[in-house]
């Protein structure tokens, strides 16, 4: 009978967890999905990275939302059982509130490992991937992200390039075209178009690259305008622009758990911290999600779900905050974000043990009326 139990209330708790985990991170997935994309169209992005990076993000999404989908999914599922009286049911067949937490902090404790491994070691390997991608498309050029056959437009749509062939290292190119709006010139208007049959790209000692052209043509012309410039060439050259960084990697986030561990620095520690406190929040969360999930059937099973939301919220913040103290040195590490922990543990205790303490002073009170 209690494994039974056990079970139904693990799978009630599982399903809402696993649906909201994955709204959310469908959410958090597509808005950076679109947010890279705008920076690929714009020309600060090389688009062929695009879906390694978002998926080296799944793992720093994950950690921060499977708490919340833990939280939530204990708060719904068991207030339906309240609303629909099953509760009660298992009350009478002798589920006691210490029960209910037990059997809630098992499959929790399964949660918190997980998110132990994504904190402490996924996350960080992920996001050292994601610095190694940005790297390396900081050492490309906009010629080495081409296609051959196809148009690509960069800069804010300020500039198309096309190659008709390519070379496999990408460093010679054939039939090129080149079509640039000088945006810092006088006249905005103004275009230069370059053509070229033969193009190659060389490395001075300096590291910058430049694009030498062979045998071509330049011509500077303004759209609606009579009039073409035009410039017949046997060589002409330009440097290549590297693409820029659409983010900056945070380079705590980025150490292994065991460096932070063998480190002093005031920076290292709040990052540590900060891992260690998404698997911790784990059990403090079912503490305070078993109260709050005890509703009123006449209330609806949905009535603490915003305050609920709101608790958690501010739990997150308030961690992130004293993270970020920590990191600046304005908080003694030896604080840190425990007191956060400390005080949420604090008010779920005051949450679960409210009820019973409740109902024992109204007996007391009924037994000496």
């Amino acid at each position: 009978m209690p494994f039974i139990i056990f079970r139904y209330l693990t799978l009630q708790m599982l399903k809402v967890l696993f649906a909201v985990s994955l709204i959310v991170l469908l959410i958090l997935m597509s808005g950076r999905f679109i947010s890279y994309l705008s920076l690929a169209a714009s020309g600060l992005f090389n688009i062929d990275f695009l879906v390694q990076v978002v998926a080296y993000r799944i793992p720093e999404f994950l950690m921060m939302i499977i708490p919340l989908g833990l939280f939530l999914g204990i708060i719904i599922s068991y207030s339906r059982l309240y609303i629909d009286n099953e509760m009660t049911v298992l009350s009478a067949c002798g589920v006691s509130p210490t029960q209910l937490l037990g059997m809630t902090m098992i499959p929790a404790i399964g949660v918190m490992i997980i998110v132990a491994y994504l904190s402490l070691y996924l996350a960080p390997a992920s996001t050292r991937n994601v610095e190694l991608i940005l790297s390396n498309q900081d050492n490309m050029t906009e010629f080495e992200a081409m296609v051959p056959g196809r148009f690509k437009v960069v800069a804010n749509g300020s500039r198309a390039t096309y190659s008709e062939s390519m070379s496999n290292d990408k460093r010679i190119m054939r039939n090129i075209f080149i079509a640039n709006r000088d945006q810092d010139s006088k006249d905005v208007n103004s275009v230069t178009i370059i053509l070229a049959g033969y193009a190659k790209m060389e490395k001075r000692g300096t590291g910058i690259r430049y694009l030498l052209l062979n045998d071509g043509y330049r011509h500077d012309l303004t759209p609606g305008q009579p009039g073409v410039r035009s410039t017949k060439y046997k060589t002409y050259g330009f440097e290549l622009p590297s693409y820029k960084a659409m983010e900056e990697v945070n380079k705590e986030q980025a150490l292994s758990t065991e460096e932070l561990l063998e480190s002093d620095l005031a920076s290292h520690i709040g990052e540590l911290q900060w891992r260690l406190s998404l698997p911790l929040s784990i059990p403090i969360l079912v503490l305070l999600a078993i109260p709050l999930a005890r509703v009123n059937p006449r209330h609806g099973r949905y009535v603490k779900l915003l305050p609920a939301l709101l608790l958690y919220m501010l739990y997150i913040m308030l961690l992130i905050s004293a993270r970020e103290a920590v990191i600046d040195d304005r908080l003694s590490s030896a604080l840190g974000v425990w007191w956060v922990h400390i005080c949420y543990l604090l008010l779920a205790v005051v949450f679960y043990c409210y009820e019973p303490v409740k109902m024992i002073w109204a007996r007391r009170r009924v037994a000496s009326g």
